[in-house]
């Protein structure tokens, strides 16, 4: 399927997806985060889609909303999508989770929780995964201050 039949498909679903392909191999579509479980599950559930394949999810710090990136892809077809959604609420950031459509995701989420802080509504083992419990803040967000493992140039 060609990114302009994409479009299409997934543009039919919902009138508040945003689609851009400026500058990248993917098509990429932004989708409200109450909308992104509903979309997903119907990317990989859709006959003509079949994006089976969640090769990379990374959390980001846009500044003002944090978010996650989804990187699909379709093993019978072949063709990739990028999923983007995000957050304005930098104090408790939710979006929920894709383990269920993706059990990959699980390893994936708990990573972009550790470093972000962003919460994925019923994951099931939400908890750090690389830093200690008792770790105060998230490491890769724009915002994260550390003065004692500064380095200064």
């Amino acid at each position: 399927m060609t990114n302009q039949s994409l479009q299409e498909l997934i543009g039919s679903w919902s009138p508040n997806l945003e689609f851009n392909e400026e500058g990248s191999q993917y098509l990429n579509v932004s989708v409200p985060p109450e909308e992104l479980h509903a979309i997903m599950l119907n990317l990989k559930q859709n006959e003509q889609t079949s994006l089976d394949y969640l090769f990379c999810l990374s959390g980001v710090d846009w500044g003002e909303e944090l978010g996650v990136v989804y990187h699909l892809e379709s093993t019978e077809f072949r063709h990739s999508l990028v999923v983007k959604t995000q957050t304005s609420d930098r104090e408790n950031p939710i979006l929920d989770s894709v383990y269920d459509i993706w059990a990959t995701a699980e390893f994936h989420e708990r990573e972009v929780f550790d470093f972000f802080g962003i919460r994925f509504s019923n994951h099931p083992n939400l908890k750090r995964l690389f830093l200690t419990d008792e770790w105060e803040g998230f490491p890769l967000r724009k915002d994260y201050e550390d003065n004692i493992n500064m380095i200064i140039k």
